[in-house]
C-alpha cells in the first residue's frame, strides 16, 4: 500500500478512536505554569534543605534488555512493565524472580507507550505524544476503554483513590479514576524553585517517588504541596551502563510490598535492583 494511503487510514482511525475517548479536563501545562528548571547534581548535592539519601542492594533479578521501560510496578506480588517506542511498545506481566513474562500485549506501532498505574482491578496506560490513554482488564489485558488527555503522557501511579500523571514539566495531575477528570494539580519544587522532567512515578507511604529524567536522582515529593522532601542519589547503580551498547537512562520505580524496597531498574538495564534507602555512601 503506497504510504500516502496509509498515512491517511492510519490518521481516519485515530479520528474514530479519539472521538469514543472519556474527556477530561486536563488543562494544558502552557496555561498552568511555566519556567521549570532541569535539575543538576550540584543542585541536589549542594542543596542544605532537603536530605540525600543513598541506597544499598539487597537483591538483583533479571530484566529484558529490549524493554524501554516507561512504566513499572509490582502488584500481587507480580511486576508489569509498559514499554516505550514506537512499534515496540509492550504491556506485560512478568515474574520477578525469573524475569519470564507471563502476559503480553503490544500496542500499534502509532502508540509510544508509558506509564502504568492499577487501580481497581484495572490497568490504566500513558501514550507519550498521541494523547490517549488505554484501560485494560488487569486480568486479561482486554482493552475496556480508552481516555484523552491534551498533554503529554510520562509517569503514572495511583494512591489507592486517585490516578496521579506527569507529562514531563513540573506538573502532577490528579484524576478521578472513575471519570479520569483533574480533580486538581501540584506543581514540584524545591527551595529554588520548580523542577521539570518528572518521569516515572510511584506512590509509596504517603509520598510521591518520581525519576527525573536523564538524571540518577529519584525525587521524593508530597502530595500535598508539591514540594521536594528528599532525593535518593542512585549514582553508580548499574555498574555495566558503560559497556551494554543499548542501555539508556535510569527510569523505573516499583515498591515491592513483601520486602518493603523499592525496585529500580533503568530503560534497556539488564537487571533490576531492590535497594534499601540509607543515609551515607552508596552500598553494594
Amino acid at each position: 500500500m503506497p504510504g500516502g494511503k496509509l498515512n491517511i487510514i492510519i490518521f481516519v482511525l485515530s479520528l474514530i478512536l479519539l472521538s469514543g475517548c472519556k474527556k477530561n479536563d486536563i488543562k494544558k501545562t502552557d496555561s498552568i505554569h511555566r519556567g521549570w528548571r532541569k535539575i543538576t547534581r550540584s543542585d541536589v548535592v549542594e542543596q542544605k534543605d532537603v536530605p540525600v539519601y543513598s541506597y544499598r542492594i539487597t537483591a538483583e533479578y533479571p530484566h529484558d534488555t529490549t524493554a524501554f521501560t516507561e512504566g513499572f510496578l509490582m502488584d500481587g506480588g507480580f511486576l508489569y512493565e509498559s514499554t516505550g517506542l514506537n512499534g515496540r511498545s509492550r504491556l506485560m506481566k512478568i515474574d520477578l524472580e525469573t524475569g519470564k513474562i507471563l502476559m503480553e500485549r503490544k500496542l500499534d506501532p502509532q502508540y509510544f507507550g508509558e506509564g502504568i498505574a492499577i487501580l481497581n482491578d484495572k490497568i490504566f496506560q500513558l501514550t507519550y505524544k498521541s494523547n490517549i490513554g488505554f484501560i485494560y482488564d488487569k486480568n486479561t489485558f482486554d482493552i475496556l476503554d480508552t481516555f484523552y488527555y491534551p498533554t503529554q503522557g510520562w509517569g503514572f501511579t495511583s494512591d489507592g483513590k486517585n490516578l496521579i500523571m506527569s507529562d514531563g514539566t513540573e506538573i502532577l495531575h490528579f484524576l478521578d479514576p472513575h471519570t479520569l477528570k483533574q480533580t486538581r494539580y501540584i506543581v514540584v519544587s524545591d527551595s529554588k524553585g520548580k523542577i521539570g522532567y518528572i518521569n516515572e512515578l510511584e506512590y509509596v507511604d504517603g509520598k510521591i517517588f518520581a525519576n527525573v529524567w536523564t538524571t540518577d536522582f529519584i525525587a521524593i515529593i508530597s502530595p500535598q504541596t508539591g514540594k521536594i522532601l528528599g532525593w535518593v542519589d542512585l549514582t553508580g547503580i548499574y555498574t555495566e551502563r558503560t559497556s551494554q551498547r543499548n542501555a539508556d537512562v535510569l527510569n523505573g520505580i516499583a515498591y515491592n510490598e513483601r520486602t518493603k524496597r523499592l525496585l529500580v531498574t533503568g530503560k534497556n538495564w539488564k537487571k533490576i535492583f531492590e535497594i534499601e534507602i540509607i543515609q551515607g555512601k552508596n552500598k553494594r
